[in-house]
């Protein structure tokens, strides 16, 4: 699940900033289901990882903040 975000926010021509963040988020929330004990190294170490990619990806220095349309 990791690797196909990571390829996603890396690589998807048709890739849209919003849809970049629903995809952390979607990401997130099936790591808290799934692996709940994993939640925190994601938070701690993967989740920075995946909005940079992001940032990188679309030149911005940090990412918009309030609800995702």
């Amino acid at each position: 699940m990791l690797d196909v975000a990571r390829q996603t926010l890396r690589s998807d021509p048709d890739l849209k900033l919003c849809e970049g963040l629903r995809l952390i988020e979607a990401t997130r929330t099936a790591i808290s289901r799934l692996a709940p004990s994993s939640l925190e190294h994601f938070e701690r170490a993967v989740l920075p990882e995946l909005r940079s990619t992001l940032m990188e990806r679309f030149g911005l220095s940090e990412l918009p903040a309030g609800p995702i349309n």
